[in-house]
C-alpha cells in the first residue's frame, strides 16, 4: 500500500515539472516548393508532427513522463529538418527520403500511436520520388 501512495504521489508531482507542456506552434515561415499536393500531404501524414511547425500535439502530450518524450521528440525533429522554415537556415535534407526507405523514420513508437504514419510500400515510394523532387538544394 506504501508503494502505491508512493507512486501516485511521484506520479502527481511529476505532472507539475514544466517541461512537456508547451504546445505553441512557431508560425510557418517557410515551406518547400512540395512538388505535388499528394507529397506534402504524405509528408505531413508521415512526418509533419516532428519536422514542421503544425505538430498536432495529442492527449497524451500532456502527461509526463509521456509529455517529456513527445517534446523532445518535437524539438529534436525541428532542429534536424523542419519544413516550416525552409530556406531560412541550413536543413538536412539530403537524408529524408534515405531514412524512409530504410525504414528509420517514422519511428516504430510513433507509428503505434499515428496509424495515418503507416505509410504502405506504394505509398513510402511515392513520399520518396516526392521528397527527391521538392528538397532537391
Amino acid at each position: 500500500l506504501i508503494a502505491a501512495v508512493v507512486i501516485f504521489v511521484i506520479g502527481v508531482g511529476i505532472q507539475f515539472v514544466p517541461y512537456g507542456h508547451d504546445h505553441t506552434n512557431p508560425p510557418v515561415v517557410a515551406e518547400p516548393n512540395w512538388d505535388t499536393p499528394r507529397t506534402s500531404e504524405l509528408f505531413y501524414a508521415a512526418c509533419g508532427d516532428c519536422h514542421s511547425n503544425a505538430t498536432v500535439w495529442p492527449w497524451y502530450s500532456n502527461i509526463a513522463p509521456v509529455s517529456w518524450l513527445v517534446q523532445r521528440d518535437v524539438e529534436v525533429g525541428r532542429t534536424y529538418m523542419n519544413v516550416s522554415l525552409w530556406g531560412t537556415r541550413g536543413q538536412a535534407s539530403g537524408e529524408a527520403a534515405e531514412v524512409i526507405q530504410e525504414g528509420e523514420m517514422p519511428p516504430a513508437i510513433y507509428l503505434i500511436m499515428h496509424p495515418a504514419a503507416n505509410l504502405s510500400a506504394s505509398e513510402k515510394q511515392e513520399l520518396i520520388q516526392g521528397l527527391l523532387a521538392s528538397l532537391a538544394q
